[in-house]
């Protein structure tokens, strides 16, 4: 790792501070074995006027999580610049190679690159891209929402997240931004290793920050794209960067984002072994403590039984994996509870 004060080596033609909108590419170097001077193309959209926030909008950090960049995409082609107040920078593939193959790791170094940050302009790709994302982009933004689903390891309940940040005012302005984004759910979670996630590097920043999850199992939700959709015009209302009033009515018939967190590790389920998982439950669902969360089957072994995983708490399935092949390890269910403040 490195200093962002470096220089990038990615480069682009995006004036930030002129108004209007602005769509083109960002050239990021890959020297190959039949291009020496090659470069990757990263779309990138700017729409600026007036006086107000910068609100940046990624998605395909990872490869193979859909539902963000298609709501970027669609808000890229439709923001009115005459209508805005502030800058909206949008990047709804961030991470093209690794859309180009779908896949959650890039291919070109095989790396996740939301383990990557603060990233080293002279380090891998993944380090070089998210190098760019932190000392170049970040500091302009007021506002992150980096848009995630759980891809092809599992299905996520559509969700907003959000770690705790541990300072009371800015806790506050980012459960605002959460309610008005409008999700089913925001999380406050403590993950299984965050410190060199996207998040927790707009957090150091002292920017808001937010994630999403709105899928997962390698398909493209249809209330995941209507819930990224609709969220991101909800935030951009909410902060005042267009007109308007965030629409937060759920399709259960509630009238507001259910706040809840994932604070221990207990809530999560992981698979002891190699096996074929077969989950007990969808995400949404409430599930109870003891109570089985899946089957690890052996189909592979003649007359080995099962091994059957059990929830360690009361809450809602936020994260499943399968059905499908698991590796010792790998994560298989996380439980969310309702949101308790610390001070509470």
């Amino acid at each position: 790792m490195t200093t962002s004060a470096e220089k990038s080596r990615i480069a682009g033609e995006i004036d930030f501070e002129k108004n209007g909108r602005q769509a083109g590419y960002l050239r990021a170097p890959l020297s190959r074995n039949t291009s020496g001077w090659g470069i990757v193309e990263i779309p990138i959209i700017v729409v600026k006027n007036g006086t107000g926030p910068t609100v940046l909008f990624t998605g395909a950090v990872h490869g193979d999580e859909y539902e963000g960049p298609i709501a970027i995409s669609r808000l890229a082609q439709t923001l009115d610049p005459a209508k805005v107040q502030g800058r909206v920078i949008m990047m709804p593939a961030v991470n093209v190679p690794a859309v180009h193959s779908n896949t959650r790791l890039s291919p070109i170094d095989n790396r996740d690159m939301n383990r990557c940050f603060p990233g080293n302009p002279k380090g891998t790709f993944s380090e070089m891209l998210a190098h760019y994302l932190d000392s170049v982009i970040l500091p302009m933004a007021d506002v992150s929402v980096d848009m995630h689903t759980a891809g092809h390891s599992g299905d996520s309940a559509p969700s907003t997240n959000m770690h705790d940040v541990g300072d009371a005012a800015m806790m506050k302005r980012t459960m605002d931004a959460a309610a008005a984004f409008g999700a089913p759910y925001n999380v406050v979670f403590s993950g299984v290793d965050e410190g060199a996630t996207f998040t927790s590097c707009v957090e150091r920043r002292g920017i808001i920050s937010l994630g999403t999850e709105l899928g997962g199992w390698g398909r493209v939700s249809v209330d995941g794209v209507r819930i990224g959709r609709r969220g991101i015009d909800n935030i951009l209302k909410h902060f005042n960067v267009i007109e308007g009033k965030p629409e937060t009515a759920q399709a259960d018939g509630s009238t507001a984002t259910r706040h809840m967190m994932v604070a221990a590790r207990e809530l999560y389920t992981f698979a002891p072994s190699i096996g074929t998982f077969e989950p007990c439950n969808v995400v949404g669902d409430t599930v109870k403590a003891g109570q089985p969360s899946g089957y690890l089957h052996f189909v592979e072994d003649v007359d080995r039984e099962p091994i059957e995983l059990r929830y360690n708490h009361d809450g809602v399935l936020w994260m499943s994996a399968g059905p499908g092949r698991v590796g010792r390890g790998d994560t298989v269910a996380v439980v969310m509870t309702d949101y308790v403040a610390a001070s509470d």
